[in-house]
């Protein structure tokens, strides 16, 4: 149990600070912070974050800091620039039931008294959010921010965008399918495809809800037509939806290893690259290249199907990005069993 203890909240004046303060704590690794000042807008505002990124994090506001510093059972820890610096101190702390103090206005002299270390974050005037950051990272090596919180809201990883993935449930995905009337047969071979991309999704290190909700809707188009375009069709339905746009491009990229614009404006398409990109786009798009119907065929079987076919452009391409995933998994995807 690592807690928080949150000194001297004034209403109207730290509201916006000891809310940072909350979420740092959270997001940091904390399981809980202490109030001394009742707040239940406060109160009500973390929750509602909680609810929605996930975790099991609580805040109570309105206790008794003298009872609750002199009754914890665990190590007290007092942030302030006037203690030990943290480098000196750090390594004789325990990495559980830890209580940590951060004051708001003047922080009264029996604190110091009370708590076990007195831990400045450097000895210049600075952000009690900032300290409290700084403490939590160094406490837990840096994996506090590694924490899974497997909340229904997620934001992704993006150099020069927002992404924000809403989780969505088997069950979820499932129902839309149905709902938009997919035949029974593309709802199976969905799943089937959903088997494999996860299997995939857990070796590579990518994200698996991601990759579970993009494999089971990346048919989706079919309800609407069977030929090259299920794929933009599909991302059409999804944006009308309004499903998370990553799972849009999991839908409009997953045709084959991917279709250039070049080849888009030869097939007829709307002019633009379907290439998938990121490594969920990727697996989902193979493990759909693999899966006729709802048996796992092995690469070869679909690439010579393809040059039978006179379409050597597109087999040499799912070869390459078969040989790419194998790699990253460490294993021949031919060799993993569904």
């Amino acid at each position: 149990m690592i807690a928080v203890l949150r000194l001297g909240h004034r209403i109207f004046r730290d509201k916006r600070v000891t809310t940072h303060v909350a979420l740092v704590a959270r997001a940091f690794g904390a399981d809980k912070i202490f109030v001394s000042t009742e707040d239940k807008k406060l109160e009500k505002g973390i929750d509602e974050v909680t609810a929605r990124f996930g975790g099991s994090f609580r805040i109570v506001t309105g206790v008794n800091w003298r009872r609750t510093l002199k009754e914890w059972n665990g190590t007290k820890v007092h942030l302030t620039m006037y203690g030990e610096h943290i480098d000196d101190v750090l390594h004789k702390i325990p990495n559980d039931n830890i209580l940590i103090v951060v004051g708001a206005e003047k922080v009264p002299a029996e604190v110091y008294k009370l708590a076990d270390y007195n831990i400045s974050i450097g000895s210049q005037p600075h952000s009690e959010v900032a300290a409290l950051a700084v403490f939590l990272d160094r406490l837990s090596k840096g994996k506090g921010l590694k924490k899974d919180f497997s909340g229904k809201l997620r934001i992704l990883p993006g150099k020069k965008e927002k992404r924000v993935l809403e989780i969505i449930s088997d069950e979820e995905c499932i129902e839309i399918l149905k709902r938009v009337s997919c035949e029974g047969n593309v709802i199976e071979h969905c799943k089937a495809v959903q088997r494999l991309a996860v299997k995939i999704a857990y070796l590579t290190e990518a994200d698996v809800d991601l990759v579970s909700a993009g494999a089971l809707l990346h048919d989706i188009g079919r309800s609407r037509t069977h030929g090259i375009d299920h794929g933009v069709e599909g991302a059409k339905i999804a944006k009308e939806l309004k499903l998370p746009k990553p799972v849009v491009h999991i839908i409009e990229r997953h045709i084959g290893a991917g279709i250039s614009k070049q080849e888009a404006k030869e097939l007829g398409l709307p002019l633009k690259d379907y290439v998938p990109r990121t490594i969920e786009e990727k697996i989902v798009a193979h493990a759909d290249n693999l899966m006729i119907g709802r048996k796992k065929r092995r690469v070869e079987f679909i690439v010579e199907k393809m040059n039978r076919e006179g379409h050597q452009t597109a087999a040499n391409k799912i070869l390459r990005l078969h040989r790419e995933l194998s790699k990253k998994c460490g294993v021949d995807i031919d060799e993993i069993d569904v």
